[in-house]
């Protein structure tokens, strides 16, 4: 039965127990918990289409401000996943292992971490925020919206570590349902939020009846605001019940006083530290696609920014599916179960290429719709859904790097996987997109990052099948 929480805790404990598993129980056990993670990937991708359709309809220059320093903000949203993901990775492994002291342990090491690297990425969001719009080649018309957005934006930084990091743990324990509910909640305040601060006071008619309705105003600002709000309502009920509730991280089953490890710390880093290289770069990367972008003009900025929004909605399952691998796959290391971690590896990265190539029939018919919901402006629904569709065949490919990547994360193995990501980004896609933008525009861009995703799955692939990831004698 799919949902079936006791069911799936029993499969679980039978990772951790050496207890033998048929082909159905663990195809069971992965969708169980790929579920709840598929619906609150795409809650969160709703949540940012949600923001783009409303500041869309403050018109192209508005949607462009937000667009410019998208990927800045992503940046700064990987780091914090980055730093989760090197404590939510050990405490995968003592789980699995049954050690659930030393699970708890890691769990506060990550927290006192995250809020010190949290405090210092806030402070370097500050510094940059002024001339960042400028540097990614922002018109003077876009950059004062945009600086403000980012600046707000990075405000929820230590907000987004809490509520990041304490939803890695219940994952890892298991426990997706929790961490859905929160991203569901999540996007419904954001919407409220948004509602109120980004449109000024205004009437709206309702069954025949005007209403006035009161608002901020705010614009573009608002929308930030929106989203910090949202990361706090979200981060309160995680740290919740990860510190309070859980029935495997909790905190009032220590018995011992808790004792300050450096070796946590250090493993963190050795599993981080590739990643947030990683991200760094890759979203340096999407910062040089954007500033190829920008001197073709405000639509191409915003169909480009709306388009990549458009597609998220359509590979979020393959993220989804990717979270419940790396809860698997760091289980199955922890008991050394070399059998199960690769069955679930070869089952998840199947699972997720067929999904998504469902994702990507869809995304290639409905392309004019997500386009048409996320902006009024003629130019920009005609060229982003020619970018979508461009896009859609490379879906299948996609969710193997996806997939692939987040089980080599859930074995702790994240350098090699980080170089293929590097590698096919930079040497592929960029040097592709700055040779097709001058003739072709936008949908050369999109043309070259298609191309690089097929390139990069194929490779994660390969490196999949070799069994380099699998750290289990």
């Amino acid at each position: 039965m799919i949902l079936n929480k006791p069911l799936s805790d029993a499969l679980l404990s039978r990772i951790r127990n050496g207890g033998a598993m048929t082909t159905g129980e663990k195809l069971n056990l992965i969708i169980q918990l790929s579920i709840p993670s598929i619906l609150a990937q795409i809650t969160s991708v709703l949540m940012f289409y949600i923001d783009a359709s409303m500041v869309g309809s403050l018109g192209a220059a508005a949607s462009a401000s937000i667009g410019l320093v998208e990927p800045a903000t992503w940046l700064f949203g990987s780091l914090v996943a980055a730093g989760s993901m090197g404590f939510s990775v050990q405490a995968a492994h003592f789980i699995g292992a049954n050690d659930f002291v030393q699970a708890r342990s890691v769990m506060r090491h990550g927290y006192i971490f995250g809020m010190v690297s949290s405090l210092l990425l806030l402070a370097v969001a500050v510094a940059v925020s002024g001339p960042l719009p400028g540097w990614l080649g922002g018109g003077a018309d876009i950059c004062p919206d945009a600086s403000l957005y980012f600046l707000i934006f990075t405000m929820a930084t230590p907000f987004h570590t809490l509520e990041n990091l304490s939803a890695a743990m219940l994952k890892v324990s298991g426990d997706m349902r929790h961490p859905s509910f929160v991203a569901v909640l999540m996007c419904i305040f954001d919407v409220v939020f948004n509602f109120f601060l980004i449109f000024p006071t205004r009437t709206v008619e309702v069954l025949g009846t005007s209403l006035t309705v009161y608002g901020a105003g705010m614009g573009v600002s608002g929308a930030a605001l929106g989203t910090l709000l949202s990361f706090v309502v979200a981060a309160v009920p995680l740290v919740y019940h990860a510190v309070f509730r859980s029935p495997i991280l909790a905190w009032r089953l220590d018995a011992r006083r808790f004792v300050w490890k450096g070796g946590y710390i250090w493993n963190a880093m050795k599993i981080s530290a590739p990643m947030a290289l990683q991200y760094l770069l890759m979203n340096g990367a999407q910062l040089v696609s954007t500033m190829i972008v920008a001197p073709l003009g405000n639509f191409s900025i915003a169909a480009h920014s709306f388009a990549i929004t458009a597609e998220s909605l359509c590979y979020m399952p393959g993220f989804g599916i990717g979270e419940a691998a790396t809860t698997l796959i760091g289980q199955s290391v922890g008991a050394q179960r070399k059998d199960l971690c690769w069955g679930f590896a070869r089952m998840t990265v199947f699972l997720g290429m067929a999904v998504m190539a469902l994702m990507g029939v869809v995304m290639y018919v409905f392309a004019p719709e997500m386009i048409g919901i996320l902006s009024p402006v003629a130019e920009i629904r005609e060229l982003g859904t020619a970018v979508l569709r461009i896009e859609a065949f490379a879906e299948p490919f996609f969710a193997a790097a996806i997939v692939a990547y987040n089980i080599c994360i859930g074995a702790g193995d994240t350098l090699r996987p980080s170089i293929i990501n590097l590698s096919s980004i930079w040497m592929v896609r960029l040097t592709t997109a700055a040779l097709l933008a001058p003739k072709y525009g936008l949908r050369g861009v999109w043309v070259a990052m298609a191309i690089e995703l097929t390139f990069r799955g194929t490779l994660f692939l390969i490196y999949l099948f070799r069994k380099k990831w699998m750290k289990i004698e």
